[in-house]
């Protein structure tokens, strides 16, 4: 008797020990392997889907939740609910016309340019159920991008939304000559050439196309193509394939939101944070979805609390625009519970938590087209996610050590990179691989190798290249510090610099462009900023540039500030130094060249003052 108690003394003694030192040392170790099982077993599901000879995709998951429960509210617009049973019958309405009128055929491609509103997913899960990619276009791009979208997808029809045909305007007839029909989501038409889909939707079927015009038998088929900026030029058509899609669709599901919950998803569905987690992680869970056309910082709380909202989606820059609303006694009242985005400052995390209650952030980490994926389910103030051996057994990454100056990594003596160590920043590189491939981009091999690193360790190896630089920390916590390259983010958009380059290079008066991106105090990423050289005889002309750049770029994409140089800087191997003109931001105290900045009332480009300067750094400025 003695003998056993004895045994089980020393047995707790060694479990009490053991857990102290789990607690002491580990202290994620059981949240980190729960999450890891579970995301492992949304893997090895996606896995057996290669055994079998058909994949269960996104649509076909939405098509069982319609039949499983039909009366549940799916989309609610505007105040008006559209049940899973409402959407699946009109996107058959659509997929009747699609075949019948519009003559589409399964494997084709067809680009929507549609706003938020539950017509984007009937139209989206209507060619869908036809055997139609879909490519989604952002509803800012104009003219020149808008054209080029349709050379990279090789689509032929466009389907535009009710609000949107006046953008075509300058283009319409360019797209007709390239034998791409139009098709608005309207029932009438001032343009001849225009068709209209809504008299048609209505006299359709509500009855399921044919099955098997949806069958796909591969993870790898491409479903849709996401246009991202990346890093150079005009925008790119990231392919989307059936695994990206499912993976992102179990993003909710990863973080331990239920079908009980409810999502408001204010961003576009262009992106695929709304559109591949929002919407395809509603359809995974058979939850509610809170749809808004656009975001509405002085309508939001009062939405969540109307639709009894406890999930949303957010960027760092819709949380900025929360915390800057005026307080109120209501702030902390709501059933808000977590956010799921990312580009969330430490600040502002801190900042929106203490004024809304303690609401669990969850950032995601990760691009459009990219192989690699970080989930911060533990919810620390300031990371983007967590790792650990396991995690690096699956997802091969490395940070490697990057020179700015040079805007290049950094090789050793036999030519490979080199791997930074615990808590020092580097390029974020994923290796490429059977578990992690990476499908770049639609029509263009030569874009798709330029983002992707070779030879990085050993003769043969091959890389993506993020194009952010990241560290992480002693207890594998993982955090973003910068963007570099030809590419930066403003409000919540990614901005190419070289296409703004392009289209400022259209003024008669400038003669050399270096565009980037620089910090303001309080607020995201960085503002757009052009070094440019005027052309001899020529001046500058503020006005003349204000009108271009309206003209020609969306909002987030127009240079805010402009320095006129007399000579512009290059590197060794003659490429544009960005790295002094970005740290030297635009300080018309401490920058002798003259500046200019964007002003909206009096529409043109006027010189920037110190006072000026002062009011945009206090936060008093509006821009």
């Amino acid at each position: 008797m003695t003998l056993s108690l004895g045994w089980m003394s020393a047995a707790f003694v060694g479990f009490f020990s053991a857990h102290v030192l789990q607690r002491l040392c580990f202290p994620y170790f059981w949240r980190d392997l729960l999450f890891l099982l579970k995301v492992m077993r949304y893997g090895v599901k996606l896995e057996l889907f290669k055994l079998k000879s058909r994949v269960c995709t996104v649509l076909d998951r939405f098509i069982q939740q319609a039949q499983r429960i039909p009366d549940k509210s799916f989309i609610i617009y505007e105040g008006a609910a559209h049940t899973y049973g409402d959407i699946d019958r009109r996107s058959n309405r659509f997929a009747h016309v699609f075949l019948e009128e519009v003559k589409v055929k399964k494997g084709e491609c067809v680009a929507l340019l549609m706003s938020n509103e539950p017509d984007f997913l009937c139209a989206w899960f209507g060619l869908a159920k036809v055997g139609c990619s879909v490519a989604f276009l952002n509803t800012n791009i104009k003219s020149k991008s808008l054209l080029h979208c349709f050379n990279c997808c090789g689509a032929k029809t466009l389907i535009v939304g009710s609000d949107l045909l006046d953008t075509l305007d300058g283009i319409l007839n360019t797209l007709l000559d390239d034998n791409i029909q139009v098709w608005a989501v309207r029932s009438h038409s001032e343009h001849t050439q225009v068709n209209t889909l809504l008299d048609k939707v209505l006299t359709a079927s509500d009855e399921p196309v044919p099955a098997e015009l949806r069958v796909t038998t591969s993870l790898k088929s491409p479903t849709l193509y996401i246009f991202t900026s990346g890093t150079t030029g005009l925008p790119k058509a990231a392919v989307i394939t059936h695994l990206q899609s499912l993976k992102a669709a179990a993003g909710f599901w990863a973080f331990g939101v239920t079908e009980d919950d409810v999502m408001y998803v204010p961003l576009p569905l262009y992106h695929s944070a709304a559109s591949l987690i929002g919407i395809g992680g509603t359809i995974e869970l058979g939850a509610t979805c809170i749809l808004k056309k656009k975001f509405s910082a002085s309508q939001f709380w009062s939405d969540c609390r109307k639709h009894n909202v406890t999930v949303f989606q957010y960027i760092g820059e819709l949380c900025r625009y929360l915390c800057n609303q005026p307080q109120t006694d209501q702030d902390k009242d709501h059933k808000v519970v977590m956010g799921v985005g990312n580009g969330l400052r430490p600040d502002v995390w801190r900042e929106f938590q203490s004024r809304f209650g303690n609401i669990k952030m969850c950032e995601v980490y990760g691009s459009t087209e990219g192989n690699l994926c970080f989930m911060n389910h533990i919810g620390r103030i300031g990371t983007v996610g967590r790792s650990n051996f396991i995690y690096r057994l699956l997802f091969k990454y490395d940070l490697v050590k990057y020179d700015m100056m040079k805007d290049e990594p950094v090789k050793n003596q036999h030519g490979f990179c080199q791997r930074v160590k615990k808590g020092e920043t580097g390029l974020l590189l994923s290796k490429v691989s059977a578990i992690s491939p990476f499908f770049g981009y639609a029509g263009s091999k030569q874009l798709t190798e330029k983002k992707l690193l070779r030879n990085v360790f050993m003769k043969g190896d091959a890389y993506f290249n993020t194009g952010d630089l990241m560290s992480e920390d002693q207890e594998g916590f993982i955090c973003f510090r910068d963007r570099v390259g030809d590419t930066f983010r403003w409000k919540g958009e990614n901005v190419a610099t070289t296409e703004v380059t392009e289209i400022l290079g259209q003024v008669d008066f400038i003669q050399e462009v270096n565009v980037y991106g620089v910090e303001i105090p309080g607020h995201e990423g960085r503002a757009g900023m052009a070094a440019t050289i005027i052309r001899p005889t020529f001046t500058f002309d503020g006005k003349k540039l204000f009108d271009h750049v309206t003209r020609e770029l969306p909002a987030y994409a127009r240079p805010l500030f402009i320095r006129i140089q007399e000579v512009m800087e290059m590197t060794s191997t003659f490429k544009q130094q960005k790295f002094q003109l970005v740290h030297s931001g635009f300080n018309p105290t401490t920058i002798s060249d003259p500046l200019f900045v964007l002003d909206a009332q009096q529409q043109m480009y006027i010189p920037l003052t110190d006072t000026i300067y002062q009011s945009i750094t206090s936060g008093n400025r509006k821009l």
